[in-house]
């Protein structure tokens, strides 16, 4: 309820309109929608984890600014805010001792028995988890709805009991998340910059803290559930450099982009339907995909093998949306 207040306060004053959005709003309509849902999400976070994860809670509150800064076009940069995002996550890292290791890859964890060399790798991760969730951020429900899902299935095999989150915790953060996703499908809000940064780093770090807490686990069940928005940003960082344009400018050919505007082309509905449509099919896929990698969450090679069939997929299926907005459709 108190969500929904200040959400309409915000609305109604015209505070963070989204003009950061323009993109993003002609999947909609032609509203004027706040980017209030990142100040809903780091809220929650920092009232229930800022007794036992104080340091946590400081760098999330800067990546939260960070994404609000860009947010109302005081740091417009990207290259200034990648700079920013490089050394917040790396005070992070390496103030924690936050190393992801083994990752059962024998060359690769030679490698990072160097210190410096782990802190990097780590760093890096975190970084294309945060740009990543920041990429596919662009239909209503579709970031939420990820992270919700990630969400649920780390309820489902227990993985948070490994770590020092309660379990009621969990069941909060589902119900919390789930009602913001509600009121991002109805176009209430979108989680701007700053919700998609906080997001990505938020999960970056449950994530690697529960397969620091059990190591049975596959390091690759992890990057299982991160694929999408990690995928997405090296894919479209590979796909820019193809075309000659620079990765860190955005653009229309994301593949959340390009599956609307097929569906747009093969159903007659509102902008909006078409939106939810698009984000929840993506989400489906994803359930999918993460029900039958939590099966055998400790079997490395299935895991991998799950990968490589998603990297597959989405290669086929891009190809072929590609092909049919700037070749067939024309």
């Amino acid at each position: 309820m108190l969500i929904l207040i200040v959400n309409t306060i915000i609305k109604k004053k015209k505070l963070l309109p989204n003009y950061t959005g323009n993109i993003h709003q002609r999947f909609v309509g032609k509203q004027i929608i706040p980017l209030s849902g990142g100040i809903f999400i780091v809220s929650a976070f920092l009232i229930m984890f800022y007794k036992d994860y104080t340091f946590f809670c400081i760098i999330l509150s800067l990546v939260f600014l960070l994404g609000f800064f860009s947010d109302i076009k005081f740091l417009s940069s990207p290259k200034y805010r990648f700079f920013f995002q490089s050394l917040v996550i790396f005070l992070f890292v390496y103030f924690s001792n936050l190393q992801i290791y083994p990752t059962r890859i024998l060359f690769l964890d030679l490698i990072l028995e160097n210190i410096w060399i782990s802190y990097f790798f780590t760093v890096f991760c975190i970084l294309i988890a945060i740009n990543g969730t920041n990429f596919i951020d662009g239909l209503n429900g579709l970031v939420l709805g990820y992270y919700l899902i990630i969400l649920v299935i780390i309820f489902k095999l227990g993985l948070s009991i490994q770590t020092d989150i309660f379990h009621s915790q969990i069941i909060f953060l589902i119900i919390f998340l789930t009602f913001l996703f509600l009121l991002n499908l109805l176009n209430q809000f979108y989680i701007g910059d700053s919700g998609a940064y906080s997001l990505g780093f938020i999960f970056s770090f449950l994530l690697i803290s529960i397969y620091l807490f059990n190591k049975n686990i596959s390091p690759f069940f992890i990057i299982l559930l991160l694929w999408y928005p990690c995928f997405e940003n090296l894919f479209s960082i590979i796909r820019k450099y193809r075309f000659k344009k620079s990765p860190i400018f955005p653009d229309e050919k994301h593949l959340h982009q390009l599956l609307f505007f097929f569906i747009k082309k093969k159903l007659k509905l509102k902008n909006i339907h078409l939106n939810n449509l698009s984000s929840c099919l993506i989400n489906f896929y994803n359930l999918v995909i993460f029900s039958v990698g939590s099966i055998y969450i400790h079997h490395t090679q299935y895991q991998i093998m799950l990968i490589i069939f998603n990297v597959i997929f989405y290669m086929i299926v891009y190809s072929r949306l590609f092909n049919f907005k700037y070749l067939i459709a024309k």
